[in-house]
């Protein structure tokens, strides 16, 4: 039981001391005191006794009344209020507001309307809060704003959002497209994993089919040292992208001499049905170590010139993440424990240290900016074959909940992210057991202290390129279950969710991109409500669509949302063969997810009931392919129904929802999963496995040409 005085701080902090998830359940936790108070000292504060309790509430209570200005404002452009703090004898001299646009460096003057003031007396000395609203009509995007005040200049950043994000026309009717996982794209000329050219090329495809939406995993850095660790999801930078991806035959700098002697290992990274991240990357790597020399050798060059501008452009963060990949990879097999663990003179970026080893290390980090100028110019050629071919969305990223607390991102800017903890997620239907992510998670005052920068960043970068973000876990603006490292107790900490969702908005229409939340889990009361007023769509899945929770019928597609993205499932999920022979449920078992044979035999027998389900559910909408129509009930899934795929693909995209993604997965009947939650890759091979058929032959293939046909017969 908490005390009243540990609870009281622990909502004024937004630090959750009970919850529910969500599993079938909907068990109650209740968190211990001592992880509530690793979170109090977490975020600032101190919680050891009594007295430490009223003097970090004392803190708190006063914070606001300490600075003239809060750092940033994020109102609403039809209610644009902000508050200044003086001492009570200068209240009357407030002056001159000035703003400026970060979009266009326009000025204009405020004016404003007095709206209220309180008082507030702080050691013998009296303040006055006041309350004003801009009456200026200001367009949605952000203004350095400064307030004179008892002869003192005040400056803050005013974030003007839009009432909704950004809608674009096209959504008007029912699109369609692909959930693309580009690493496991298989083609006659890709080395082994999939790269943009694949991209581009997939594009054309898409065209030729009438499909206007491309979904894609995050396609962010990895780990240049440990190119195993392939989960697109623990990212070191969100900011940059994977070289990983790179076309090597595509780069500027490339000659077909340099690759004598290696096409015969190229040639067996493509025939293996496994992506070999810690040879095919390292190869790249080499060459593309080859090609920078080349292209610094002529700095007359215009190619040269091109990457000086690409590196002007990106600037400072570019360069913290060059300098941490070259610190890095010079400390990685000798200093265990990540970049905490370098000599304390390395930790800060900004240290005098870093500075002269920068200075010494200019080649090197050189290369590593290389990296992402050439992976940014490949990703732009396959933005403008979207363009080029009339896509309605594009591409359709996907912004990870978190980044790798071993990350560039964490080296940066440390105080934004929650220490010795990481992100994760309490039980559910889907994982009984909760999931230990330990992505770094944002203290939510760190992040506004910093005017939101790093999460506006964050969205601008993944919204580069984009249709439509897909944002994974969107309850994070919200809310975010956050577990100690060393610990299995976690608990959930509190955003400030109206102005984490104005951020989301003013990017959104900045750059006219189209927003969607994945929010299957733990949804907290009127969350999707808050999403939908914000224009904000929601993401949805066949498993999820059910009458009564996770066992019920399968709801009729009429019954699915309209405002949605929908899918058949996830790459969390198994693809729709897998799942009915329940190869899924002896993967879990074999991965110690399932505790005993006894609940895995439970598992079989829910899954049987499931198959019935799905066969009555399909067989009411009257999706079956006629030349394709099932011939008995497949008992304990003895054979896979000739005609399933399309009639599951028929199905969801009967739906009212605005987009459908059909995932390659279940159209090329992959019976194996791209990744098992809550396991490494000793257990199971995430992120490796590739698909099926090359890309070339995705127009001629049978099973792609009648899945096409499936859903373009109700996508209109």
């Amino acid at each position: 039981m908490v005390s009243e005085k540990l609870q009281q701080l622990a909502d004024k902090l937004g630090i959750l001391t009970e919850y529910y998830d969500a599993g079938q359940d909907r068990k109650k936790y209740e968190i211990s005191e001592d992880v509530i108070k690793f979170f109090v000292e977490k975020l600032g504060y101190s919680a050891k006794d009594d007295a430490a309790i009223d003097r970090s509430f004392e803190a708190i209570e006063n914070r606001r009344w300490q600075q003239a200005l809060e750092p940033v404002y994020v109102v609403e452009q039809k209610d644009k209020i902000f508050d200044i703090v003086t001492k009570t004898e200068d209240k009357q001299t407030i002056g001159e507001i000035k703003l400026k646009s970060r979009q266009n460096g326009e000025e204009l003057i405020g004016q404003i309307e007095w709206i209220e003031n309180e008082d507030r007396t702080i050691h013998s000395m009296n303040y006055t809060k006041l309350k004003f609203r801009l009456t200026n009509d200001l367009a949605v995007g952000y203004y350095d704003m400064t307030v004179e005040a008892a002869g003192k200049k005040y400056k803050t950043v005013l974030a003007v959002a839009p009432e909704r994000c950004y809608d674009n026309q096209a959504m008007s009717q029912k699109l369609w497209g692909y959930a693309l996982q580009l690493y496991a794209m298989k083609s006659k000329r890709n080395w082994g994993v999939g790269d943009f050219t694949d991209l581009k090329n997939f594009v054309d495809v898409c065209a030729n089919q009438g499909a206007d939406v491309i979904g894609l995993n995050p396609l962010n850095v990895l780990e240049h040292n440990y190119p195993e660790n392939a989960s697109p999801y623990l990212s070191v930078s969100r900011l940059f992208l994977n070289p990983i991806y790179i076309d090597i035959e595509a780069v500027p700098e490339y000659r077909p001499e340099d690759m004598n002697g290696l096409w015969e290992k190229v040639e067996e990274y493509r025939r293996s049905d496994i992506i070999r991240y810690e040879e095919i990357y390292p190869l790249k790597i080499k060459l593309l170590e080859t090609f920078y020399h080349r292209m610094m050798s002529d700095k007359q060059s215009a190619r040269y010139k091109e990457f000086e501008a690409y590196c002007a452009r990106e600037g400072a963060e570019l360069n913290k993440l060059a300098v941490f990949e070259t610190l890095y990879e010079e400390r990685c097999h000798s200093v265990w424990g990540g970049w905490r663990a370098w000599e304390e003179k390395y930790r800060n970026p900004s240290s005098p240290a870093v500075k002269e080893y920068a200075e010494t290390h200019q080649d090197r980090i050189g290369f590593f900016k290389y990296l992402q100028f050439e992976a940014s110019r490949q990703f732009d050629v396959a933005a403008a074959e979207v363009k080029n071919k009339g896509l309605k969305i594009g591409f359709y990223r996907d912004l990870a909940v978190g980044v790798g607390q071993d990350s560039a991102e964490s080296w940066s800017n440390p105080d934004v992210f929650i220490a010795e903890s990481g992100a994760g997620a309490p039980p559910d239907a889907f994982f009984p057991g909760g999931q230990k992510w330990g992505l770094g998670a944002f203290n939510p005052f760190a992040l506004k202290a910093k005017a939101y920068e790093p999460l506006i960043e964050i969205m601008r970068a993944n919204m580069r390129n984009t249709g439509a973000l897909r944002i994974d876990h969107v309850m994070s603006l919200m809310r975010l279950y956050v577990i100690p490292n060393e610990g299995t107790q976690g608990t959930y900490i509190l955003y400030n969710f109206k102005d984490m969702m104005n951020i989301v908005a003013i990017e959104s229409i900045l750059n006219n991109c189209v927003v969607a939340g994945e929010s299957l889990g733990n949804v907290p009361e009127g969350f999707l409500e808050a999403l939908e007023s914000k224009n904000i769509y929601a993401l949805s899945v066949l498993w999820a669509e059910r009458e009564v929770g996770w066992g019920g019928d399968f709801l009729p597609p009429e019954e699915y949302p309209q405002k949605a993205f929908v899918s058949i499932g996830s790459h969390d999920m198994s693809p729709l063969k897998m799942w009915w022979f329940g190869y899924d449920i002896a993967d879990s078992r074999k991965a110690g997810i399932l505790p005993s044979d006894e609940v895995m035999q439970n598992n079989y027998h829910d899954r049987e009931n499931d198959r019935q389900k799905l066969l009555k559910a399909i067989d009411k909408s009257g999706v079956w392919p006629q030349d394709r129509l099932r011939h008995g009930d497949y008992l304990y899934g003895e054979s896979y129904p000739e005609g399933m795929a399309e009639a599951a693909n028929a199905f969801v995209s009967s739906a009212p929802s605005t987009v459908f993604l059909a995932e390659l997965e279940n159209i090329l009947e992959v019976d194996k999963r791209q990744n098992l939650p809550g396991v490494d890759r000793d257990k199971h091979p995430n992120w490796r496995r590739r698909l099926p058929v090359d890309l070339e032959d995705f127009g001629t293939n049978e099973m792609f040409k009648r899945n096409e046909e499936a859903i373009k017969k109700y996508r209109h």
